[in-house]
């Protein structure tokens, strides 16, 4: 697996749920140094990634940068022969409207959102070519066009051309077998940027684990490949047609709670859905 932004929460769960299957990891992110307000380093990650049974190969860089994507997709490749998995987890968030965000922090949203993503798969797809399962996996959302999920504008531009990048990629790879979808959850996910950006505590009571969106993206990248892709799915509905019965188990609060509905989603659970 190659992954971007991995140093912590929903890209680490991702990492780690594959590692626990012994999975090579090289993951691409910029926290080489402890942050203040940021759980963990790349340097972390590795170490969490290896104690969960895989192996990781960290690597520092901005995958804004062409020529560091190329050389980290290569360092990867020679460290471990090659690439089946790649995972654009990378993203920036500002929910400012267009009179708040200024133009240097939309040019960051939709460097790492959008070019980041166009970087990292392009670079990827070469050694995806020809594999047993090949697979692309985008963290972002269905693409809703109703008056509603037009806003915030930046970060909505940011987060659906993440989803356009995919979804194109999944036409212009169908023929090759390398599949491309999308992953998203119902749910606000207990990460440090619901904790600092989106109400704090109160809002990490009304998440759901990391587990939910890494199990999810497991189930994914475990089906075949030629018959699973161009599809923006939703992590519970996924679980559930996954076999799980009771998504309660991701709460991070348990017991009955109003959990917080994410972005470009209309219902924390699936349609349907009567379990706990």
């Amino acid at each position: 697996m190659f992954i971007s932004g991995a140093s912590r929460g929903i890209g680490l769960a991702i990492a780690k749920r594959v590692a626990a299957d012994g999975a090579n990891v090289a993951l691409v992110a910029k926290t080489a140094e402890p942050h203040p307000t940021l759980p963990g380093t790349i340097y972390t990650a590795a170490e969490e990634i290896e104690a969960a049974g895989g192996r990781a190969l960290p690597i520092v860089g901005d995958i804004r940068d062409g020529d560091v994507v190329a050389a980290a997709v290569a360092k990867a490749v020679e460290q471990f022969g090659g690439i089946d998995i790649c995972v654009n987890n990378a993203s920036a968030i500002n929910l400012g409207s267009i009179e708040e965000v200024p133009l240097k922090r939309f040019d960051l949203m939709n460097g790492i959102q959008v070019r980041g993503t166009y970087a990292v798969s392009q670079a990827c797809i070469p050694h995806l070519k020809g594999g047993d399962n090949p697979h692309i996996l985008t963290l972002s959302p269905p693409i809703r066009m109703e008056p509603k999920w037009l806003q915030p504008t930046p970060y909505m531009m940011a987060k659906y051309g993440m989803t356009l990048c995919a979804l194109g990629i999944a036409e212009e790879l169908r023929s090759a077998g390398v599949a491309s979808n999308t992953l998203w959850p119902r749910t606000m996910v207990a990460t440090a940027a619901v904790q600092n950006l989106l109400g704090g505590d109160e809002s990490m009571k009304r998440s759901r684990r990391p587990e939910v969106y890494s199990d999810a993206a497991y189930a994914i990248l475990t089906r075949p490949a030629r018959e699973y892709t161009g599809h923006s799915a939703l992590c519970e509905d996924v679980l559930l047609e996954s076999g799980v019965t009771d998504l309660s188990v991701y709460n991070c609060t348990p017991g009955e709670v109003e959990l917080g509905v994410d972005l470009w989603v209309d219902s924390a659970n699936p349609p349907g859905y009567t379990g706990p």
